[in-house]
């Protein structure tokens, strides 16, 4: 079999003299600002393992959990209490004593520690963020919340952490992140009169409906999209989460500088991060990415083929015309201009101008709240917040809520919910016996005064907007040309507690989406005295009975794509470490179950090329759900290359460079993972 050479991912090291195998994209070009420990002269791309000092770290609800694990490591002051915001914003409702303990908790901690807290009803965490500068363009923002993506609107990278990196930064300022690959989202032409931000992400997440960019970072390009308002990018970007992306980024260009400017007319000068001279840095200090920057996908949506799209029923990966969806007579039961997606300023007044002049339907409960408490002064202000209690609508305080199934106004059994939140998963609203969808603020709107689901024309007795049919592509990016010696860099320096290369035979676990309870079983999860030979004995048993019988330590799992999908339990990580097992390789893995796994010292490669062959070469064999392939793996720590060679002949079946692991991420997994390498630090 001939040797594969895959490039289009491959990341170098670079000493000062050395060229740049291709130019870098945004992406990267915010994690080289954010990267410390870097060698002299290097250069991230996607694939590196690099440490990160984040700008600002959000945490909401989950900050006394967070505070327990900061607590557990040995930690007592945060190491930068400016880096630091803490929200209330989940359940902001819930006024059990339980609830206010948990929220005194953590004002009390946040005041001990003297970081920058914001209680309930002062609004959403990532609408604070955006609002009070902390996620601000061209600087990288994290939030133990997965909507933190929503910061790519303005041109910051955002992306979600875990508990375990939130406690890291508190206690460090820092944590690790694999920069992922990176999709370019084209968005050609310009949008219809009526076609909203929202209409935009929700055919995105319709049309390229099969993880075409999942665990991907993405950045938007197109000739128009200066015409694409800030909201509405603030919009688009929040839902790349429920499309799969680890983050949602931008431009900064005009439309953006404007909103800034606009902002300086506004805000008490001089504000802590947002004011003339950082609104000037930006104009001074422009950044793009590179004209040769380096893409593993490019998508591409002709903004002028769309017309109103809705997602659901009960799945962001179903998108419906509002056309078809009208023509259906769906009687709406509930209708919720709430959350982190649609409720600023903009989307509560495109919602007052379809409902003034009528009433909410009989039978039709028209809940909204506003992203955040400055949002609803200014609904307030400009009158919509008033035209819309008038018309009926069932007013929430700022903050989460029936987004997420907690309050007042969740869907019963048999209900249809129309939404212009972010998530329409079965009974996340409420009961699963409900259908749950998902449209722009004007449709919400118009669907809670007609009583069914429809748009703002139907009020005044025209049609539904009619669909167009959607022009999409996805382009093959052209690999980067070689410089005139690749060869020549500095190389990965390997720490002396570190293998230099790690070697096993191949075990080949042929599934895709192999989740966390099929790796640990459920009935272990809640069990604190589980051994760890245990843990070795019941690994993978639910996915396959004589995994236990058919492998041994040292050997490599290969597997399909999202492996480790599901829940968040970190004993699915634990315990295939519990086999002796160092290394993981799959065509993808579920985000939580990969930074679970890092966390605790548990090697992990996206190598989908390898699963490919693998499946090729067994495609005309009996199924095996556990495999022994005869293939050994060799991954070159030193060079970040991966070496595959059939065990019978010694053929080289594959050979291709992989992500970095630095000096840094290597301490991690000597310490035994984050925690270990926390409590080193302090």
């Amino acid at each position: 079999m001939a040797i594969t050479n895959i490039s289009r991912l491959s990341t170098r090291s670079f000493s000062s003299s050395s060229k740049i195998f291709a130019g870098q994209n945004l992406t990267e070009k915010i994690v080289q600002r954010y990267a410390v420990g870097l060698p002299q002269g290097k250069f991230v791309k996607s694939g590196d393992y690099v440490s990160i000092k984040p700008a600002h770290c959000m945490s909401h609800d989950n900050s006394w959990p967070v505070a327990l694990k900061f607590k557990g490591l040995g930690a007592k002051n945060v190491k930068d209490n400016r880096q630091i915001v803490m929200t209330l914003d989940h359940d902001v409702q819930n006024k059990t004593e339980k609830n206010l303990t948990k929220y005194s908790n953590i004002q009390n901690f946040a005041k001990e520690q003297g970081v920058d807290f914001y209680p309930a009803g002062r609004g959403i965490g990532h609408q604070i963020m955006i609002e009070e500068g902390y996620a601000f363009p061209l600087n990288l923002s994290v939030a133990s919340d997965s909507h933190s993506n929503t910061y790519g609107g303005i041109g910051a990278l955002g992306t979600p952490i875990v508990r375990t990196d939130a406690a890291s930064i508190w206690a460090t300022g820092q944590t690790w992140w694999q920069i992922p690959p990176v999709a370019k989202v084209e968005l050609k032409g310009r949008l219809p009169k009526g076609v909203t931000g929202k209409d935009v992400i929700v055919a995105l997440c319709g049309v390229f409906n099969n993880d075409e960019v999942l665990n991907h970072a993405i950045e938007f390009h197109g000739e128009f999209i200066n015409e694409l308002s800030v909201d509405y990018r603030l919009t688009i970007a929040n839902m790349t989460t429920e499309w799969g992306a680890l983050s949602g980024l931008f431009p900064v260009d005009e439309t953006l500088i404007q909103w800034y400017q606009n902002r300086l007319k506004i805000l008490p000068q001089p504000h802590p991060r947002v004011n003339q001279e950082t609104v000037q840095n930006l104009i001074d200090n422009k950044v793009d990415a590179d004209s040769d920057a380096v893409y593993a996908k490019h998508l591409v949506l002709d903004l002028s083929t769309l017309s109103p799209y809705i997602s659901g029923p009960n799945s962001v990966k179903v998108s419906n015309s509002l056309a078809d969806l009208s023509a259906q007579n769906l009687k709406v039961n509930k209708a919720y201009l709430v959350s982190c997606t649609n409720s600023r300023l903009s989307d509560i007044k495109a919602a007052a101008d379809v409902v003034k002049g009528h009433k909410i339907a009989p039978g039709v409960e028209f809940y909204i709240a506003a992203a955040s408490s400055n949002v609803q002064k200014d609904a307030e202000a400009d009158g919509a917040w008033k035209i819309l209690l008038d018309a009926g609508a069932i007013p929430l305080p700022a903050g989460c809520g029936p987004c997420i199934g907690l309050g007042t106004g969740l869907l019963k059994d048999g209900e249809i919910g129309i939404s212009a939140t972010n998530r329409n998963f079965k009974g996340r609203m409420g009961s699963k016996d409900a259908l749950a969808y998902l449209a722009s603020p004007e449709v919400v709107a118009a669907s809670a005064v007609l009583g069914k689901i429809g748009g703002p024309e139907e009020l005044d007795g025209s049609p539904a907007n009619g669909a167009l049919g959607i022009h999409k592509e996805i382009r093959i990016p052209e690999k980067p040309k070689s410089t005139e010696d690749e060869t020549v860099t500095g190389g990965v320096e390997v720490l002396p507690e570190f293998p230099k290369s790690i070697e096993g035979e191949l075990i080949l676990c042929d599934a895709d989406n192999i989740n966390t309870d099929g790796i640990y079983p459920g009935k272990y999860t809640y069990q604190d005295d589980v051994s760890r030979e245990k843990m070795a004995e019941v690994c993978m048993e639910n996915y396959d009975s004589e995994f236990g019988s058919k492998t041994g330590a040292g050997d490599i799992i290969i597997s399909g794509f999202n492996f480790g999908t599901g829940s968040s339990r970190e004993q699915a990580a634990t315990a295939i470490l519990a086999r002796d097992m160092k290394l993981i390789v799959a065509g993808s893995f579920g985000n939580i179950f990969g930074r679970n796994s890092i966390n605790n010292a548990l090697l992990t490669l996206e190598i989908p090329d390898l699963i490919n062959m693998l499946r090729d070469k067994y495609k005309d064999s009996p199924k095996e759900l556990t495999r022994r392939t005869g293939w050994f793996l060799n991954w070159n720590v030193e060079t970040a290359t991966v070496t595959v060679k059939d065990g019978k002949d010694g053929e080289v079946v594959l050979q291709q460079k992989v992500g970095e692991l630095g000096a840094n991420l290597q301490e991690i997994i000597v310490k035994g993972g984050l925690e270990g390498w926390v409590k080193s630090q302090l």
